[in-house]
């Protein structure tokens, strides 16, 4: 009998694991080449598992919950067409059924808990676990990543020779269906669950697959990088009125909206290149400087924030980055986003102004080392020179930086220059083209 294996794939850059959030087939299912069999949540995208093959689901290895390393089995599916007979692993010496069962389980339970996942390994070293003392609750008896969190939680961290059980937690809600975009990205697990009281008229809230990615994201950020902020403030005047005296004409020749906020990317790319430093990364034992100037941007819906990427906004037009931003929050908000469209970030920006924000403090979109947040641009009265008093254009910019990678120094440089390039903009000396 030909049996073929689907395994846990890649679904981004430095992905190592995901996480079975909902299988989407069940053992004697017929699926097609090219059919979803899974949904799929990592630290980068939630996305659908194809399968390679036509067949039957033969096994489904690993179960909901369960978080797998790249490369390792997650179901079985019997090849259509193939004859019933043996399988490649077997021989024509017969063994009993148990025996052969007991055998099979024996060697995957040991398999399992041999193979640990990098995520795993760097908990067990970051904490002084023994993972040979730990029993986990993965597929068998695989140690996941949460098992190592929830003995850390309960402290109740195993010493040489003390055998300890995983806390056993109830099983969450099955995830809903959630759209194939990656939240703020990057996630570590989210801290464990709280026991509060429920009461009449309460409402319980599932928490959604791509709620628990945006949880464990900012959880990680927060606790992995020591964030310094700063802000500087900005008279957009001439770019207010610069803007305004080009959003209708730009609106009926191109289609699609002449915003404030392509202006602050553009700014900000520009920036960057002169500040190549900005545009950096935190790796453990050396920094890495970014070659490409790529800008993630927030985008909300309903009940999640995303991020996908603007690459090489510094080679972009004021127009082309104002259709990039169009397109991109349109294929979010109707879940048509692709994992592609969210990799690569180098230096995020936010513009929550949309909402009437002047002042915030964002966190850091990991592994970056920067996120800049664009506020409200409100009309006050300003003191100009020589006393004179003049109502104008402000908005404020607020960054949070790693200070692992980052110093006060440059980055007041790189805002300095942002501000420069902003109550430069106007009609004599910026092409929107």
């Amino acid at each position: 009998m030909a049996i073929e294996q689907i395994k846990m794939p890649q679904l981004g850059e430095s992905v190592t694991e995901g996480t079975i959030s909902k299988w989407l087939v069940s053992v004697g299912d017929k699926v097609n080449k090219y059919d979803p069999l899974a949904e799929v949540m990592t630290d980068k995208v939630n996305a659908e598992v194809p399968s390679s093959f036509t067949g039957v689901i033969k096994e489904l290895i690993a179960g909901e919950g369960d978080t797998l390393a790249v490369g390792e089995i997650i179901c079985t599916i019997e090849i259509e067409g193939s004859n019933g007979g043996e399988t490649p692993s077997s021989s024509g010496k017969q063994e009993s059924v148990p025996e052969k069962t007991a055998a099979a389980a024996a060697q995957t339970d040991q398999g399992n808990r041999a193979r640990y996942s990098p995520a795993v390994l760097k908990i067990s070293q970051e904490h002084g676990i023994d993972l040979t003392q730990v029993s986990g609750t993965g597929a068998g008896g695989r140690i996941t990543r949460k098992d190592l969190l929830k003995l850390i939680e309960a402290g109740t961290i195993p010493a040489a020779g003390q055998k300890v059980e995983a806390p056993v937690v109830p099983a969450a809600a099955p995830a809903a269906k959630e759209e194939v975009a990656q939240p703020v990205s990057s996630p570590a697990q989210a801290a464990p669950a709280v026991n509060i009281p429920v009461t009449a008229g309460d409402i319980e809230i599932p928490v959604t697959g791509i709620r628990k990615a945006i949880a464990a994201n900012m959880l990680r950020s927060k606790h992995e990088a020591p964030h310094a902020w700063t802000m500087i403030e900005v008279d957009a005047t001439n770019l207010v009125e610069y803007r305004n005296s080009l959003k209708d004409e730009f609106k009926k020749k191109e289609g699609f909206n002449l915003t404030f906020f392509a202006f602050f990317v553009k700014a900000v790319a520009q920036a960057l290149k002169e500040f190549p430093q900005i545009n950096s990364m935190w790796a453990g034992e050396k920094i890495i400087q970014k070659k490409d100037i790529n800008i993630s941007i927030a985008v909300a819906t309903d009940d999640a924030l995303y991020v996908p990427v603007i690459k090489n906004a510094d080679e972009k037009t004021i127009k082309g980055i104002a259709r990039e931003i169009s397109e991109l929050a349109v294929k979010v908000r109707t879940g048509k986003l692709r994992s592609e469209d969210m990799q690569g970030g180098t230096f995020t920006v936010n513009n929550t102004g949309s909402f009437g924000s002047v002042q915030s403090m964002g966190i850091i979109n990991y592994p970056q080392a920067a996120i800049l947040q664009v506020e409200s641009i409100v009309k006050r009265p300003v003191v100009m020179n020589h006393g004179m008093i003049a109502v104008r254009d402000m908005v404020n910019l607020c960054m949070s930086l790693d200070h692992r990678v980052l110093d006060g120094l440059v980055c007041g440089r790189f805002l300095q220059r942002v501000k420069e390039i902003l109550e430069n903009t106007s009609k004599s000396t910026t092409s929107i083209y």
